[in-house]
């Protein structure tokens, strides 16, 4: 016997369910979703692309996976350092939307909704909010060096929208790239919707 055998067990406590998380704020943690490649630019010059390309379905709503890229052109050094620094640039709140991606989508209803715009609370009342909400993820990144920048952003968009086209729509001022869009079908997203899959039978 050692100095650690004989001592007590902990006492057992309660266990805790699982909080239910509304649908707005974002995938449900027991789904695998079913995955929709789009491979389409949302804007595409000769410096500047942006692109979605696939949209993750869950049966609640859906994840968008962007992507860009900017190459350099004639700019300095310093302008192209301030190229860099803007293409990192995605807004965290409604108060800074005027200068990096402004990243919306419009329902075929004419609801619309834009990310980083004022959107519901965990503290708000859950059964309230009526959509649609979109919301920055996390995963996404980017790299840079003398000749090129690339990044990558995740946005979740609830609740799922079926019934016709739903538009993407993007603006960066500060890099030069107006307001630009891409249709997204409903037709594409529903059948993205009968590939999802539960971790769990029961």
């Amino acid at each position: 016997m050692t100095f650690f055998d004989d001592l007590p067990e902990p006492p057992q406590r309660p266990r805790q369910p699982q909080p239910l998380r509304p649908g707005w704020s974002g995938p449900p943690s027991d789904e695998l979703p079913g995955v929709v490649h789009i491979g389409e630019f949302v804007y595409n010059s000769r410096q500047m692309v942006m692109a979605l390309k696939l949209v993750e379905v869950y049966s609640t709503g859906c994840t968008l996976d962007l992507v860009w890229s900017v190459r350099r052109g004639d700019e300095s050094d310093r302008e192209w350092r301030d190229v860099m620094d803007q293409s990192f640039n995605r807004p965290r709140s409604s108060l800074d939307t005027g200068t990096g991606l402004q990243l919306g989508v419009a329902f075929p209803d004419g609801r619309k909704a834009v990310a980083a715009g004022p959107g519901p609370s965990m503290h708000e009342g859950a059964d309230d909010v009526t959509g649609p909400v979109l919301t920055t993820l996390g995963g996404g990144g980017g790299s840079g060096n003398d000749e090129i920048v690339q990044s990558t952003a995740h946005y979740w968009l609830w609740p799922l929208p079926l019934d016709g086209d739903t538009r993407v729509v993007a603006r960066w001022d500060a890099i030069g790239m107006p307001e630009s869009s891409l249709a997204l079908s409903g037709e594409q997203l529903g059948q993205g919707l009968g590939k999802v899959r539960r971790y769990w039978s029961d």
